[in-house]
């Protein structure tokens, strides 16, 4: 008799499993995608004798069925000191609509099959007391890494896009020429 009880307890527990999954599965996941392959070019927002900013858009897209939430979002630029000490290179991600002057990402919805745009600023500072027109005359590619969290049906998950500022981009927007030094 218990032996029985415990069959039917398993039994019931197991099609419980069987039947949850089955309507995640019919009602599908988020899909977000950081989209930096469609980045618009950087454009300067801002100049200083000895920095500049610079800002991009870039989509993030759903095209899940579910809607799915990026809960953080950040920036981290690529330039370590071996590769070129004259400029330290910052940066940040905010939603396009909504800028924010505390560093601070905030948590967005973005609902199936649509698209939320958001900018990368990136602020780059002259070292040795260059001016930035001169240190930046020397510059590298910047590859900027978008790691970003999101949450939708399923468990968090934390991913990394990357994309690249690349020097001659850089000298374009901010009307340099880059030397061959």
């Amino acid at each position: 008799m218990i032996a029985a009880v415990c069959w039917i307890t398993v039994g019931i527990i197991v099609f419980a499993v069987l039947a949850l999954n089955a309507f995640f599965i019919i009602r599908g996941n988020t899909n977000l995608v950081a989209r930096v392959d469609r980045r618009t070019p950087f454009t300067v927002t801002e100049e200083a004798a000895d920095r500049v900013t610079l800002a991009a858009t870039f989509p993030f897209e759903n095209s899940g069925c579910q809607c799915a939430t990026i809960v953080d979002c950040v920036a981290r630029t690529q330039l370590p000191y071996e590769q070129y000490d004259g400029i330290e290179a910052w940066g940040k991600v905010e939603r396009a609509d909504a800028p924010r002057d505390d560093d601070y990402f905030e948590a967005t919805l973005v609902k199936s099959q649509e698209a939320v745009p958001v900018r990368i600023i990136v602020r780059l500072t002259a070292r040795h007391g260059l001016d930035i027109k001169t240190a930046l005359a020397r510059m590298v590619d910047l590859p900027i890494d978008i790691i970003y969290t999101q949450l939708g049906r399923r468990p968090w998950v934390l991913r990394k896009v990357r994309t690249i500022l690349t020097a001659e981009e850089l000298a374009e927007a901010v009307g340099i020429t880059l030397s061959d030094e």
